[in-house]
C-alpha cells in the first residue's frame, strides 16, 4: 500500500539556516496536544454522548484524569490558561463541591471502577487549595476508580505560595511528579509579565518537595516574554540547571490579547520579534543539551534516565493535552470547568464559563459543553501528526497501511511534504518523512501538514517559532 504515495527529493538548492526560519517564522500552529485541536469541537457532541461513550468503556480498560482547578492567587498577564484570581476561599470551596460532584457523576456511568495509571492536577493553581481539601480529592478518587499502586500523580505550582503545610499534604497524598513554574528569573522581565518570583523561593520549593517524597521535578520556562533577551534567558537556564530538576518544558510565549484580555497588559513593543524569539529557544536548547538534558521533541528536556528520555528513545512518547508524556493511557477523563476529556469515539469538553458548570453539576448532567466524534481518517491523521511530534519522523506509508487508508487521502500532505523538502526542512522519499536536525523546530510545521483542518479555523494559535 506504501508504494501509492509519491513524492520526490527536491533537487533545487537548500536556503541557508538563517532562511529557512523566515519561511515559516510568522506561520500560527496549534502546539497539536490533540487532533483535530480544540477550536473544532462543537455543541454536536451533547452529555448524553459522553454518557454512552463512559458506559462503553471496557472492564479491562485504563485511564489517566485530569483536574482542572481554574483559581490563582494573581493573574500573570502572558497567561492562556483558563483560570480567575480567587481572593477569598469562599469560591475555591464551592468549586471543590462542584468537582467532587461531577467526579461522582463520571464514576456512576461506569459499569464498574476504571483503573487508572496517571493522574495529573492542572490550572490555574492547583495548589490554591487548602492541604485537607487537595488531601480529600485524592482520597475520593481512590475511592471512585482503581488508582494503580505505581501510578503517576502530578501537580502544577506556582513557587511563590507553596507551603510547607501543602508541601507536607502533597507527599502524604502520594504526589510523585511536581511541575514548577519558573518562566525567567530576569527581574525586568517579571515586571514586565507581573510575576515575580526570586530563586530563593523555588529552591525552597524544590528542596521541600523532595524531602515531602515528591521526587520528580520538572521547570516550565518561556521565551519570547518582554523585555527578554538571550543572556537573560540563558542566565535563567544557569540558574534552574542548578536545581538539577528532570524534565524542562520550553514554551514560546503566544500573544492572543483578543482571546486573553489580561494580554493586552502586556506592552507589544517589548515582544522580541520573530529572529530574537529564534535566537532565544535556540540557545536555552542549546544550553540544556549542554548541561547534560536530552531534547525531546520541539519544547521538552529530560535527563537520560528520566522516562520521558526513555520513551522517546524506545518510541513510545505521547502527547496529550499536558503535552509530551509517557502516558499511554487511550482514555483520558477530564474533571473541571473547560476540561478536556479523550475516549476510543472522540473528545468532549466541559463548560468553560464555572457558573454554567457548577449550574450543570448540580442539576446532576455531566457538564459536557461541546466534543468532537473522531472519524477513521482523523485517526490516521492524528496518528501521523503524533509520531512526527514526538520522534521528529513518520513511516507514513506504514501507518496509512495499519489504518487501512488509501495513501491518496494525503495527497495534499505529500505535495506540502515535497515544497518543504526542497527546502531543506525535511527527508522525504515518498513513504517516510524525517525532519533534517537542523529544522527541529519546525515540528510543528511540519506535522501541520496532515491537518485536514487547518485552514477552515479562525482562531489565533501561536507561531511556529
Amino acid at each position: 500500500m506504501g508504494s501509492g504515495i509519491i513524492g520526490m527529493k527536491s533537487r533545487s538548492a537548500i536556503p541557508p539556516r538563517q532562511d529557512v526560519w523566515k519561511l515559516y517564522s510568522e506561520e500560527r500552529l496549534p502546539r497539536y496536544t490533540s487532533y483535530p485541536t480544540a477550536p473544532h469541537f462543537t455543541d454536536s457532541v451533547s452529555q448524553r454522548d459522553y454518557a454512552e461513550w463512559l458506559e462503553a468503556i471496557s472492564d479491562r480498560a485504563s485511564a489517566s484524569l485530569y483536574l482542572h482547578v481554574p483559581f490563582c492567587r494573581s493573574m500573570c498577564w502572558y497567561c492562556g490558561c483558563h483560570t480567575t484570581v480567587a481572593r477569598s476561599e469562599e469560591p475555591i470551596l464551592d468549586y471543590l463541591q462542584t468537582l467532587r460532584a461531577e467526579i461522582g457523576l463520571v464514576a456512576d456511568k461506569l459499569r464498574r471502577p476504571l483503573g487508572v495509571s496517571a493522574v495529573h492536577f492542572g490550572g490555574g493553581t492547583p495548589t490554591v487549595i487548602a492541604p485537607r481539601d487537595f488531601t480529600d480529592v485524592i482520597e475520593l478518587l481512590r475511592r471512585r476508580f482503581r488508582l494503580a499502586a505505581d501510578a503517576e500523580i502530578a501537580v502544577e505550582i506556582d513557587p511563590r505560595t507553596l507551603s510547607p503545610e501543602m508541601i507536607a499534604a502533597l507527599g502524604a497524598a502520594g504526589v510523585t511528579r511536581a511541575s514548577l513554574g519558573v518562566q525567567s528569573f530576569d527581574p525586568s522581565v517579571q515586571r514586565a509579565i507581573n510575576r515575580l518570583q526570586s530563586m530563593e523561593q523555588t529552591a525552597a520549593a524544590a528542596a521541600g518537595l523532595r524531602a515531602a517524597g515528591v521526587k520528580g521535578l520538572n521547570f516550565d520556562l518561556i521565551y519570547g516574554l518582554p523585555q527578554q533577551t538571550v543572556e537573560s534567558c540563558l542566565a535563567t537556564v544557569a540558574r534552574c540547571v542548578e536545581l538539577r530538576p528532570d524534565r524542562f518544558a520550553v514554551f514560546g510565549y503566544a500573544h492572543v490579547p483578543s482571546f486573553k484580555k489580561h494580554q493586552q497588559k502586556i506592552v507589544e513593543a517589548d515582544l522580541p520579534d520573530g529572529a530574537a524569539r529564534h535566537a532565544q529557544s535556540e540557545a536555552i536548547a542549546e544550553a540544556l543539551v549542554a548541561a547534560g538534558y536530552r531534547r525531546i521533541g520541539f519544547d521538552h528536556f529530560a535527563l537520560p534516565e528520566d522516562a520521558m528520555a526513555r520513551a522517546q528513545q524506545d518510541g513510545s512518547l505521547h502527547r496529550n493535552f499536558q503535552g509530551y508524556t509517557t502516558d499511554a493511557s487511550e482514555i483520558l477523563l477530564g474533571f473541571g470547568a473547560s476540561a478536556i476529556g479523550r475516549l476510543p469515539q472522540g473528545y468532549v469538553q466541559n463548560e468553560v464559563m464555572l457558573q454554567h458548570y457548577a449550574e450543570r453539576t448540580r442539576e446532576g448532567e455531566l457538564a459536557t459543553a461541546k466534543g468532537y466524534r473522531l472519524t477513521a481518517e482523523d485517526r490516521l491523521r492524528g496518528e501521523l501528526i503524533e509520531r512526527v511530534m514526538c520522534d521528529l519522523e513518520a513511516d507514513v506509508a506504514r501507518i496509512c497501511a495499519r489504518h487501512r487508508m488509501a495513501p491518496d487521502l494525503l495527497a495534499a500532505a505529500t505535495e506540502r511534504l515535497q515544497a518543504l523538502a526542497a527546502n531543506g526542512v525535511v527527508e522525504w522519499d515518498g513513504k517516510v518523512v524525517r525532519l533534517a536536525n537542523r529544522s527541529r523546530f519546525l515540528v510543528r510545521t511540519v506535522a501541520s501538514v496532515f491537518d485536514a483542518y487547518l485552514t477552515s479555523s479562525a482562531r489565533a494559535y501561536s507561531r511556529a517559532v
